[in-house]
């Protein structure tokens, strides 16, 4: 029996998709089962993928402390708070500063528009480490060290490029005859921007909202330069604190690890129907 020519190739994709999925999945299984896992089970040898006993201790140790609870896992709660309110104001700022942005780029006519879409993309690329003595001095100055601010300014100050750069995608596949008749009809430009444009470009905004929540839960370096007490320090920095001068506990970091994932990965799952439609809008443009 003469097998196709095509199974050789469809066996060879379906290794690739095996190694690839073994790739990215190997590490988040690794978390997940070293923070059920005692720190016997972490240090046995030979290493052991799956956990002898199972245990829940290290996630109540950081969710409800107690008696014996190192000073990093009773903090914890508190750095996520702090995460998340940091992220949300990033997010929300950025989202106005940018969609006013974004809509002027996309309707107004000017001469080098795209070069000018460029120069502010390209902000973004200076690296992050010859920013960090000009923006510690300046929040020196100001008196925002060690305060939420400081990191929400500094978040925004990265995060707006992409957002601009983003929205004035989505926002030019947006026929301009829609706004027309609004305007004929009497509609303000401001009005017509948040009647008819922003509900339009909703998965756009929701995929470019998310991107820029992600960037700011996920920063870990300014987070460190800038925070030194409990009532700014996000959660990057508060897992990186697990590690001591003298041990580490590794379970109460790998518990953590997976506390952090939980809320991007909901959002990512609740939200995924507008991100895959408002990458496919971008990706159609023109």
């Amino acid at each position: 029996m003469k097998l196709p020519k095509n199974i050789f190739r469809n066996s060879w994709l379906m290794l690739v998709m095996i190694l690839v999925l073994l790739f990215i999945y190997a590490p988040l299984t690794w978390l997940l089962s070293s923070s059920v896992s005692t720190r016997a089970d972490l240090l046995a040898m030979p290493p052991r993928f799956f956990p002898a006993h199972i245990t829940l201790k290290n996630y109540t140790d950081i969710l409800f402390p107690g008696a014996g609870v190192s000073d990093v896992a009773r903090i914890f709660k508190v750095t996520l708070m702090n995460s998340f309110v940091i992220a949300l104001c990033t997010t929300a700022i950025c989202l106005v500063i940018a969609s006013l942005a974004a809509y002027a780029l996309a309707r107004l006519r000017m001469k080098h528009k795209d070069k000018f879409i460029a120069g502010i993309l390209s902000v973004r690329m200076i690296p992050e480490i010859s920013l960090v003595i000009p923006l510690f001095i300046a929040a020196a100055r100001m008196g925002w060290l060690d305060k939420p601010i400081v990191l929400i300014i500094t978040y925004l100050s990265f995060s707006l490029p992409y957002a601009v750069w983003m929205l004035t995608t989505f926002f030019a596949t947006i026929p301009v005859e829609l706004e027309d008749a609004a305007l004929i009809d009497g509609s303000s430009r401001l009005n017509t921007l948040i009647r008819i444009i922003l509900p339009l470009a909703s998965p756009g905004i929701i995929s470019t909202a998310l991107f820029i929540f992600l960037l700011a839960w996920d920063e870990f370096f300014f987070a460190l330069i800038f925070t030194s007490t409990v009532a700014a320090k996000t959660v990057p920095v508060a897992i990186a604190e697990f590690t001591g001068r003298y041990a580490v506990d590794i379970t109460g970091m790998m518990a953590g690890g997976v506390l952090a994932a939980l809320p991007p990965v909901i959002l990512a799952l609740v939200f995924q129907r507008y991100i895959v439609s408002g990458l496919s809008a971008g990706a159609v443009k023109g």
